[in-house]
């Protein structure tokens, strides 16, 4: 004789395994031991600007972040140098707190933070107040940094200057009038070249406030040239974005875009290998944002003793005017 189960049977079973099923779970608390706390160096060097370092501490990966978080995370005191040519040069820590209002905007281009006049934010860095030290093309920039009873050094050198071909500004498709900028770069014959972009809108916005403070790398900045070595090729780049940035315009449509009647500065950098790698790094954790389907990677600094980068930029110059 055929047995049937029916649904209304095999319901109460389910609910009984489901019962047993959740009731042998535990609560298991996983202990995640501190991480060793370490410095990190942002620093970087032009051709014809002075040095700009700035030095923090690695916090652990759980731990709460506020105000006072951020100001205990710069390390102060520290001795830096930058040695070229066999000479050294001693660099000051110097704080945005000790700068007059008036060279606040010199401050913030330095160090790429926007400062504003009564910040709380006390940025620091750590620059050559003698302007004695210019950065020069093809020469190599050594850097120490003793603090905290540790040693770290790295070595960068200013690559020689590649031009940007031409630069223009195009509005996009069907658009009105919001468009990106696209340049024409020619690749030199050699295996090796790497570059990064930087854009800042330097028109005002009708109050008289200058639209970008600083210049402002767009996302994916770093490039370098395994697939186009001495070639010519064209490129376009989206507007860059501050972090935490509020303004109307990185807010609505016009986020990511220029607009026809801005002033837009270039700077385009030649950068050494070890600068790309790391921004091509910190762009890749960016855009995976701690995805479970993403390659597993960490930052590739150039710092021996610490993490971060210390760069060398040949910079080339340009405006476009946005018609």
């Amino acid at each position: 004789m055929e047995k049937r189960i029916t649904y209304r049977k095999i319901l109460p079973l389910i609910a009984v395994l489901t019962m047993i099923f959740f009731s042998c779970e535990k609560e298991i608390a996983v202990e995640v031991p501190p991480t060793e706390q370490r410095i990190v160096v942002e620093g970087y060097i032009e051709n014809e600007g002075i040095p700009v370092v700035t030095l923090t501490t690695t916090t652990d990966y759980f731990a709460e972040t506020g105000t006072d978080d951020l100001f205990n995370a710069f390390v102060h005191d520290a001795n830096v140098t930058v040695t070229v040519d066999g000479q050294t040069h001693q660099l000051t820590e110097v704080c945005a707190s000790q700068i007059p209002d008036s060279l606040l905007p010199l401050f913030s281009e330095l160090s790429g933070i926007v400062i504003e006049p009564g910040s709380a934010f006390d940025y620091c860095i750590y620059t050559d107040i003698s302007f004695a030290l210019r950065g020069e093309t093809a020469k190599t920039y050594k850097l120490k940094v003793e603090a905290e009873d540790k040693i770290l050094t790295a070595t960068t050198t200013i690559p020689n200057i590649v031009s940007l071909d031409s630069t223009w500004f195009r509005v996009e498709g069907t658009l009105d009038s919001l468009g990106y900028v696209w340049a024409e770069l020619t690749d030199p014959d050699t295996t090796g070249n790497a570059y990064r972009l930087f854009l800042r809108r330097i028109n005002h916005y009708p109050d008289g406030q200058i639209k970008d403070p600083v210049f402002i790398p767009p996302f994916n900045s770093a490039l370098d040239d395994r697939f186009f070595n001495g070639l010519t090729f064209t490129f376009n780049s989206q507007r860059g974005i501050l972090p935490y940035s509020s303004k109307e315009d990185d807010t609505n449509e016009e986020r990511g875009f220029f607009k026809v009647g801005d002033t837009i500065a270039v700077k385009g950098c030649s950068v050494d290998m070890a600068t790309y790698r790391f921004f091509n790094s910190y762009y890749h954790e960016l855009a995976s944002q701690g995805s479970p389907f993403a390659t597993p990677s960490s930052l590739e600094t150039n710092i021996e003793g610490g993490l971060g980068i210390w760069s060398g930029y040949a910079v080339y110059r340009d405006t476009i005017i946005a018609r």
